[in-house]
């Protein structure tokens, strides 16, 4: 899998190693470090579509931030596991991105580890919300719906 992941459908999969950092004393995974999972993978998917963070602060003055996250902790992951992060954009609203992510096993059938439901709220470098620009939201809703024409 290329290191920005690749799309299938309408989900980006990428795939991350869990290192001794990611867990607990025992080699469990620490439940903050799927937050941390999560973000990568949603700053490669961003990168894959063509909307990496440098490019849009600089050339729309905008940054994406995470307003709410709800996990669902299913089964543990632990030292040393590959896993696959599947995220797919469920919803795009003028200001407002809405995700479904998983965090699952690369082996096992894929078994999944941990839901996560995000909103991310577009937000102006000064501060305080801003719209998402048109352009990004139309390659958003495009990736959503399948059509990448």
């Amino acid at each position: 899998m290329p290191e920005s992941g690749h799309l299938e459908g309408t989900a980006h999969l990428h795939r991350q190693r869990v290192y001794f950092d990611d867990t607990d004393a025992g080699g469990v995974v620490y439940h903050a470090s799927y937050l941390r999972f999560a973000e990568r993978a949603r700053t490669e998917m961003m990168r894959l579509l063509g909307l990496d963070h440098p490019r849009m602060m600089a050339e729309r003055g905008v940054v994406l931030a995470v307003r709410r996250a709800a996990i669902d902790y299913l089964r543990p992951a632990r030292l040393d596991d590959v896993l696959v992060v599947r995220s797919e954009v469920t919803a795009v609203g003028g200001a407002s991105i809405e995700l479904r992510q998983e965090v699952r096993l690369d082996r096992d059938g894929g078994a999944v580890l941990a839901r996560l439901d995000v909103k991310l709220a577009c937000m102006a470098l000064g501060g305080g919300a801003a719209r998402l620009p048109e352009d990004i939201r139309g390659l958003l809703v495009n990736f959503f719906t399948g059509d990448r024409n």
